[in-house]
């Protein structure tokens, strides 16, 4: 079965920056779809970023141009760049994927995407 395992969340300050790394085991992120989402328990989940085959990126409202997501296909891997980090982004975040290149209908949704990690902690102070 497909295997998405996150890294790289950790507890920062204000102001601070961390890098999300979705290591893919059994999927191929060349030519797929795939997407940031995060969990909070207030607000349930919400995806953060997406990223088509093509490479267009699509964010969040919230995001303001802090956050990039992009994908090294050589390594297999999904990456969340945050920047100037605020305490309200503090979540679980995780990665999530497709088996196709293109958006679903509704990229802003998390059940559009099939597969999804286990997730990663980020917390900001």
């Amino acid at each position: 079965h497909v295997q998405l395992v996150e890294s790289g969340g950790g507890s920062v300050q204000a102001g601070g920056t961390l890098r999300l790394s979705c290591a893919a085991a059994t999927y191929t992120t060349n030519g797929h779809c795939m997407a940031w989402f995060r969990q909070t328990p207030g607000n349930g989940r919400e995806v953060v970023a997406a990223l088509d085959s093509d490479g267009i990126a699509d964010y969040a409202g919230f995001v303001n141009h802090r956050f990039t997501i992009s994908k090294d296909n050589a390594k297999n891997t999904l990456y969340l760049q945050m920047n100037n980090l605020e305490p309200e982004v503090t979540a679980m975040y995780y990665c999530a994927a497709n088996p196709w290149g293109d958006y679903p209908p509704n990229h802003f949704a998390v059940p559009e995407f099939q597969y999804r990690g286990q997730g990663t902690q980020v917390t900001v102070s």
